[in-house]
């Protein structure tokens, strides 16, 4: 079997992913497939962020379609087997599979790395068709116009993971990503030889003008585009059938379905539907523990590139996000060659095409608590975040203060926050004050797990601090704007909110520990704050 033409790699690679505890059946993307096939939408491009099974879909199709090896049992159980066309094409077509993430041994320049490709196909195909005697000096895409035009219009679908892997590689040049785009031009556009061609990346195609070199590809995002939504991410029904598997096979689970919710959820579908990210989800259960398993893979520094150069136009907006408000946002169409981003909606749609945020609705937010946990980090440790940084880092003083009753710290702290020349704080209603709340209290999230308007007792609480250690103090804390803390802490006694700490029926108190019920109140006339700390 070659490199690429029939190769037995993908057909392996989906085996071991068909037979993992936790693997989800996609296959009806198959049969999404099935009607494209030799028809004018037979060009398809799907995008995903990193780690929302691009790869296994690719590999799974692959598998299906391709010849260099039987995958009946493989696919019998799973449900593209009830499709009337199912064994009509298991099989029967010849695959080119090319990964373009793949680099040779000290890849250097363009050309050694294209060379790769075009070498490496023109020696799979020399070998399978002989006695047509191809020429290894004409282009890869002559030599398949040849089999074409001889072997009785021989067709091949093309399976094409990672196209945009070269613009992320530091030794691609400009000009080499022309090229590149060129290669793929004369590789696949109008060729009477393209049978079916499926490609994935995290990048849209680049589009220069109405007659862009490849603008014969249908675009599929995560964001704007409705079909193939539900093959790429979890589903909430497919999370809780890998929850059930887990809680089967895990003798001391350590993970709740909620949890799961919380840390992985949050991205949308075109259609509304949320999803989970896979790979941590998987990670997770597979672990038995909870943790950033897609952000420490890399994303972590991508997330400051798209704020640094722009830093004054989203600091609020990231403060906002950062306390779990949405901000609104026009998501537009991203060029894979276009680094410098000159407005928010520019970097906001950049960062949804890299998953580093989630739309819905025409907003953008920061979707669960893996995610959150970064831009944690970023607003402690990026000094060029201006006061978004210094106030992240008075949270640690801010939680003593707290913690001791010394209203006086805490006061300073909050109005240090009101004169630093910020447009967030004006304070028009509690969501913006809130913001700040968040900010002040950042390395809090340490010790607690910190919910915004809360369910507890009677109405909702504005914020709620559970300890990670039970036997630490607890904290129910309440906002007024032009009320003061004492009517605050009134509220929290009044409503009951320290019932929460209790727990459900039969489970152990979430706090064995004091509870602390916080009041901060701000006057819109005076400009002052004003906190109050009391032992429930």
């Amino acid at each position: 079997m070659g490199m690429f033409l029939n190769t037995i790699s993908p057909h392996e690679k989906f085996k071991l992913i068909s037979n993992s505890e936790y693997f989800i059946d996609k296959s009806k993307i198959l049969v999404d497939l099935l009607s494209c096939l030799q028809g004018e939408t037979q060009y398809l491009c799907v995008t995903r962020p990193r780690r929302f099974g691009k790869t296994v879909m690719a590999n799974m199709i692959a598998a299906y379609f391709g010849k260099a090896e039987s995958t009946k049992k493989i696919f019998d159980p799973l449900a593209v087997s009830k499709s009337e066309t199912y064994s009509i094409h298991l099989n029967k077509h010849d695959i080119i599979y090319i990964d373009f993430s793949e680099t040779p041994k000290n890849c250097q320049t363009y050309l050694q790395y294209i060379s790769r490709i075009q070498d490496g196909l023109y020696r799979d195909l020399a070998e399978t068709y002989p006695e047509l005697h191809l020429n290894g000096e004409k282009g890869v895409w002559d030599n398949l116009s040849e089999i074409f035009e001889k072997k009785n219009k021989q067709k091949f679908i093309f399976v094409i993971d990672e196209w945009d892997a070269p613009f992320h590689m530091p030794f691609i040049e400009k000009s080499d990503r022309v090229d590149y785009l060129l290669f793929l031009k004369s590789l696949l556009k109008n060729k009477a030889y393209v049978e079916l061609a499926y490609m994935t990346g995290i990048l849209p195609i680049v589009k220069y003008s109405d007659g862009s070199e490849l603008n014969m590809f249908l675009e599929y995002d995560m964001a704007t585009t409705i079909r193939f939504g539900e093959y790429f991410g979890f589903s909430e029904s497919e999370v809780d059938t890998l929850y059930t598997r887990y809680s089967q096979t895990q003798a001391n689970k350590t993970i709740t379905r909620n949890e799961l919710k919380k840390w992985y959820n949050g991205y949308h579908t075109a259609s509304g539907e949320c999803l989970y990210n896979p790979r941590s989800v998987i990670s997770a259960l597979t672990n038995n523990q909870l943790g950033c398993y897609w952000t420490s893979s890399g994303v972590y520094d991508s997330i400051f590139y798209y704020i640094r150069n722009n830093i004054s136009s989203v600091r609020e907006d990231l403060a906002f996000m950062a306390a779990g408000e949405r901000v609104n946002a026009k998501i537009q169409s991203y060029a894979a060659t276009s680094m410098e981003l000159e407005s928010k909606d520019q970097i906001y749609s950049a960062m949804v095409v890299y998953g580093l945020l989630t739309y819905e609705n025409g907003e953008v937010f920061i979707p669960n608590k893996e995610l959150m946990l970064k831009y944690e980090e970023l607003m402690l440790n990026k000094e060029s975040l201006g006061y978004v940084y210094r106030l992240a880092n008075e949270s640690a003083r801010m939680l003593k203060a707290t913690l001791c009753g010394d209203t006086n710290t805490m006061t300073h702290i909050l109005q240090y926050a009101h004169n630093t020349e910020v447009p967030i704080l004006s304070y028009n209603n509690e969501t913006e004050l809130s913001a700040i709340v968040n900010l002040v209290y950042l390395s809090a999230r340490d010790r607690y797990q910190m919910e915004r308007e809360d369910k507890a007792g009677k109405g909702y609480v504005d914020f709620i601090f559970y300890p990670v250690r039970c036997d630490d103090d607890g904290i129910i804390l309440e906002l007024k704007v032009n009320n003061t803390p004492e009517n605050a802490i009134q509220q929290i006694k009044d409503r009951n909110y320290k019932l929460r700490f209790l727990g459900r029926l039969g489970e152990k108190s979430r706090c064995t520990g004091r509870i602390l019920a916080v009041g901060i109140g701000y006057d819109c006339k005076t400009k002052e704050h004003r906190c109050k700390v009391e032992v429930l």
